[in-house]
């Protein structure tokens, strides 16, 4: 895990477990303002795709995990691609920074992959309880219809809406726990 976030050319200190856990409830603040703002927008007939590009440009940029960048060194432990760099106008446009990662040890050691591999079976726990209810509520709309007509939201948006928010956890859960139970960094790793 990285020590340091840089975004629009600031450096920002992630040693402390308290700023990375302000992080991950800024993250999730966040895409749950953009998902209700989605909802009043259109009802997430076409901006329900935008959640999922929201959702890969956060793990991109701040929490990693699935490729390159951000704070979590990546779950598959290949060696990055030549050309993993954004084009100069998007780092100019942004002042990102993103090291070399061939600099970068980008392999998982043991105990970093028992970490890596204990996050995703408690997100996928969480995942879980999210499909039930996906389930329950397609039950509740295949076997009582007169029942879901109570609801005050079309059965079907109520549904896409949890598929569109599990989709999102299971993508950005694992790095989250991550993120939120590692403890302070040491400070001989916020001088390297």
């Amino acid at each position: 895990m990285k020590a340091e976030l840089v975004i629009l050319g600031k450096r920002l200190d992630m040693a402390p477990r308290t700023h990375r856990r302000c992080m991950v409830i800024l993250i999730y603040a966040g895409l749950a303002c953009l998902m209700a703002a989605f909802w009043f927008l259109d009802r997430w007939r076409a901006t329900g795709v935008y959640m999922i590009f929201a959702t890969i440009l956060v793990n991109r940029l701040l929490l990693g995990g699935y490729n390159f960048g951000g704070l979590i060194k990546p779950f598959n432990g290949r060696a990055p691609r030549q050309h993993i760099q954004p084009s100069p106008f998007m780092v100019l446009a942004l002042r990102l920074y993103n090291p070399d990662p061939e600099e970068s040890d980008y392999r998982n050691d043991e105990r970093e992959l028992q970490q890596r591999d204990h996050a995703h079976y408690r997100a996928y726990q969480a995942l879980a309880v999210m499909l039930v209810l996906v389930w329950f509520i397609s039950n509740l709309k295949i076997t009582m219809p007169r029942l879901m007509s109570f609801v005050p939201v079309a059965a079907d948006t109520l549904l896409y809406g949890l598929t569109l928010a599990a989709i999102v956890v299971s993508q950005t859960l694992p790095q989250a726990i991550l993120l939120w139970t590692e403890p302070d960094m040491a400070e001989c790793t916020r001088e390297e």
